[in-house]
């Protein structure tokens, strides 16, 4: 019997469980600053698995891939431009291994950092980017395409047509938001909670959200507003394990599993779909959080 999709399981009532950060454990493990995280796929496939199996372990419906910065965009700064194809279809392959038959692969797919409003790129050459990233992703075993900490509409928009038209793959698309001195959240381009929910809607998106940015106690109000514009599309979200702060140099996430898990009722009520966790976030969190949800979900029963 064939999984259902993700939007299917939300449809018939399911409050999922993403993972947490890929980030912040490479590091742990190793990463040096101004090395390739991507390539990790191929040079440390032992430790990347490592990370997928432990989020679920930890009750992870959904789990990314090491994959944020795969396009040729990205890559092209570590000199792996025409290594896209195999590197992004490893990445995948390797969350595919972790997650079995019954759980969902959710491709990771970041910002190439390239900025139109500069005549930095071309739309055609976002598109083609994000086509070659997402087919590959989807060549490795991929279910979705999780397109995430996005902030302008138009590249947003151009890499959700690119995975619609190239690919099979449910598409995810959250975006970055910050409260600013008008006590309004907007990305860093402006963008609001109910523009970026219209425009990717418009543009084809199945599930809509935010994450990084702002730790779980913001992230309510925010899955509020969205909600508000899209009433009938599933909501993500991956907040961080609160804002980081620097110790002694190093950047600190102090959110705690126990911190980050009061939030989920408030999440699940605002209209949150599927709640999972970015930059500072463990399988501890997501252990918790799940917890949370299947408690949830066991009193609406």
């Amino acid at each position: 019997m064939l999984m259902k999709r993700i939007t299917e399981q939300i449809a018939a009532g399911r409050i999922l469980v993403s993972d947490g950060a890929w980030g912040t454990i490479l590091q742990q493990k190793g990463l040096q600053p101004g090395e390739c995280p991507e390539l990790w796929c191929q040079t440390h496939r032992a430790d990347v698995l490592e990370i997928a199996r432990a989020y679920i372990a930890a009750g992870a419906d959904l789990i990314k891939t090491n994959s944020f910065g795969g396009t040729s965009f990205k890559l092209e700064f570590f000199g792996l431009a025409d290594k896209v194809a195999e590197i992004n279809e490893a990445a995948a392959a390797i969350s595919r291994e972790a997650a079995g038959h019954d759980k969902h692969v959710i491709a990771s797919m970041g910002p190439t950092g390239k900025m139109l409003l500069m005549g930095d790129v071309t739309e055609d050459q976002l598109k083609d980017a994000f086509a070659g990233q997402a087919a590959a992703l989807e060549k490795g075993g991929a279910d979705a395409a999780c397109i995430e900490t996005m902030s302008d509409i138009t590249e947003a928009c151009l890499a959700i047509e690119a995975v619609r038209e190239n690919t099979g793959l449910e598409i995810i698309c959250t975006f970055t938001f910050e409260k600013n001195a008008g006590g309004e959240y907007r990305t860093m381009m402006g963008v609001s909670p109910s523009e970026m929910a219209f425009a990717c809607a418009a543009a084809g998106a199945n599930i809509i959200g935010a994450n990084c940015g702002n730790g779980f106690e913001q992230m309510p109000a925010i899955v509020a507003e969205i909600r508000k514009a899209a009433p009938a599309m599933p909501i993500l979200v991956h907040a961080n394990a609160g804002v980081p702060v620097n110790i002694d140099g190093k950047t600190v996430f102090r959110d705690t599993p126990e911190m980050a898990v009061k939030y989920v009722p408030a999440l699940v009520a605002a209209g949150a779909n599927i709640i999972g966790g970015c930059c500072g976030t463990t399988p501890s969190h997501i252990k918790a959080i799940a917890g949370a949800v299947h408690g949830i979900l066991r009193r609406k029963l």
